[in-house]
């Protein structure tokens, strides 16, 4: 790391620490709003003053369109729905690390990228932590939410491989645009499983002390974990090598767990400590596999978070983000 600038490392732990806070920021909300629902109010929040202000990015639709549903909807759906079912919020910032390997697997048989031996062998190490994690859960609490949380850094990895594909000269503007796909189809969703009682009756008590820090934790995860974290972090990759960067993302789960430890007094047992030294000893094997390669990182998010730092490398998959 001795390539980039104390004050720019001190930038990317910033990103990192925002971005750990923001899972306990999605608890928040989601102690109040209905998920689906709120994914569809979190990325509208965005999706408004993009279409008036900023302008589309040169890519082709199909690759925004499957940016947003996999970043954008997918991700945020099964991870905001594993989360409002029980899915701890420090052990979701470490679960959908999940999405690294991921991105991997699917750039090598989509793509044709090509995944050296170290690449494998870090797939298969957090492969082997996230399944110690799940047999865990399954042996001490309700596996459901360990999946649903997979599921989101499944979807977070097609987002990757599209973004990827879209190779637009303005990331930060196709992370902005992502925002506009996901309001439609999340709010029909929210409409048809949640209802509009239930919705309606969340939204007329936003002035209650729930509904205000519902209201904080929105505030928080659009303004700080997706607008100035992913804007920075865009900033570092634009000026420094992707492999000197993107191992900071490595402290998501780090803060996502040690805040949720303090703030929340959620307990990780040893055995899932361990599944997660696997997963992050994978996915830092993985990712750093290819040299200066733009990387698929960790980001909780996850915002047009992603999702992720540079959400849309020209070279390769998106960093993590949330």
């Amino acid at each position: 790391m001795s390539d980039v600038p104390v004050r720019h490392q001190l930038l990317a732990v910033a990103v990192a620490t925002m971005w750990g806070l923001n899972f306990l920021a999605i608890e928040a909300s989601l102690a109040h709003v209905p998920p689906f629902f709120l994914v569809a109010l979190r990325f509208a929040v965005i999706a408004v003053p993009t279409l008036l202000w900023v302008p589309r990015p040169q890519v082709p639709l199909r690759w925004l369109v499957g940016y947003g549903l996999g970043f954008g909807t997918v991700q945020f759906l099964f991870l905001y729905w594993g989360m409002a079912v029980g899915m701890p919020a420090g052990l979701a910032s470490l679960v959908l690390q999940a999405s690294a390997p991921f991105t991997l697997v699917l750039g090598a048989t989509l793509l044709s990228e090509r995944v050296g031996p170290r690449g494998v062998a870090g797939v298969v190490v957090a492969a082997a932590g996230l399944a110690v994690v799940g047999w865990h859960r399954a042996e001490t609490a309700s596996l459901l939410p360990f999946l649903l949380t997979l599921a989101g850094a499944l979807g977070w990895a097609v987002g990757n491989v599209c973004s990827r594909q879209a190779r637009p000269p303005r990331p930060l503007h196709l992370t902005l645009w992502m925002s506009v796909v996901p309001p439609l189809p999340m709010g029909l969703l929210a409409l048809v499983v949640e209802g509009p009682e239930r919705i309606a009756t969340a939204m007329t008590t936003l002035a209650t002390p729930g509904g205000l820090l519902a209201l904080a934790g929105l505030a928080y995860t659009v303004l700080v974990g997706t607008v100035v974290a992913s804007g920075v972090w865009t900033w570092l990759m634009a000026r420094h090598p992707a492999s000197s960067v993107a191992p900071f993302s490595m402290l998501v789960p780090v803060v996502g767990m040690s805040s949720a430890w303090l703030v929340l007094g959620e307990r990780v047992s040893p055995t899932e400590l361990a599944g997660g030294g696997l997963v992050v000893g994978g996915v830092l094997l993985a990712t750093l596999s290819r040299g200066g390669a733009r990387l698929p990182a960790p980001a909780p998010h996850p915002a047009p978070d992603p999702p992720g730092p540079p959400a849309a490398s020209p070279t390769a998959p998106t960093p993590l983000r949330r």
